[in-house]
């Protein structure tokens, strides 16, 4: 596809689909609740940490977590214990993970908010001025999440390790952007240092569109495919990224509105 034209029709597919009725199913639906950031940045990372496998057992395992808190995630997590923590989730099962790895990642986001203040100050701490992505942040930020020696094991992804950190990159375009799907909050980051979530699902329309040909969907791949999306949006290398994933999720996208000659 020659680029103008292509940019012109992630446009028209951006207004078309970049809106609330087509977020369900989707975990990005629970940050709508909490309108505070302290708690939308707490669920955020619960929600994003837990999007893997069938989304309907994404939205009910979400569920479980976020009931526990009673509408009050910032004041559960700063007054929880690792005891307490543990009895509550210890029937808790999202696919490979367990209570007790549900209790690490809660205990460890307990650690950095008495550390740092927040998730978006930890996050923060770890960014430069010199960085063009927010790789070196993920790196401090996942560091911090597991300095107390908390183990949530595959929730917490490990960029260094060469992953495409597809849940981590998916709960940051949630902070950071802000538009009528991406709801934001956070502060002090560009949208312009935003990594594409990359999975199968958006690596394949990734290759499908031409901006990569590599076959792994790991972190390079993810670069590439964001470096590709810059020529289209430099300031928001993600800004499309929402309504690409509806494609094969939702009925009422049409994917010929996009790849239509």
């Amino acid at each position: 596809m020659v680029q103008n034209g292509l940019k012109v029709k992630f446009e028209r597919f951006y207004e078309k689909y970049n809106r609330r009725r087509y977020v369900h199913p989707d975990p990005l639906e629970f940050l709508y609740r909490y309108p505070q950031v302290r708690d939308r940045e707490i669920v955020g990372m619960i929600a994003a940490s837990l999007a893997y496998g069938r989304v309907a057992q994404i939205l009910k395992s979400v569920s479980r977590v976020l009931d526990a808190m009673e509408d009050a995630p910032y004041l559960f997590v700063k007054n929880s214990s690792d005891v307490s923590l543990k009895h509550l989730f210890k029937d808790f099962r999202h696919r490979f993970a367990d209570g007790s790895r549900m209790s690490a990642l809660i205990g460890g986001m307990r650690g950095v908010i008495d550390r740092h203040g927040s998730l978006n100050a930890c996050f923060m701490n770890g960014v430069s001025d010199l960085d063009e992505t927010v790789f070196s942040g993920m790196r401090f930020f996942t560091k911090e999440l597991l300095s107390d020696g908390a183990d949530p094991g595959h929730l917490v992804a490990l960029p260094e390790k060469g992953s495409a950190c597809k849940r981590m990159n998916l709960f940051l375009r949630w902070m950071v952007r802000s538009d009528r799907v991406d709801p934001g909050g956070w502060e002090g980051i560009s949208p312009g240092m935003l990594v594409i979530p990359l999975d199968t699902h958006m690596h394949k329309i990734g290759r499908r569109l031409g901006l990569s040909n590599r076959k792994q969907a790991d972190m390079k791949t993810a670069l590439e495919l964001t470096s590709g999306f810059k020529a289209f949006s430099p300031e928001d290398p993600t800004r499309y990224d929402f309504v690409l994933t509806r494609i094969g999720i939702r009925d009422d996208v049409d994917e010929n509105d996009l790849f239509a000659h």
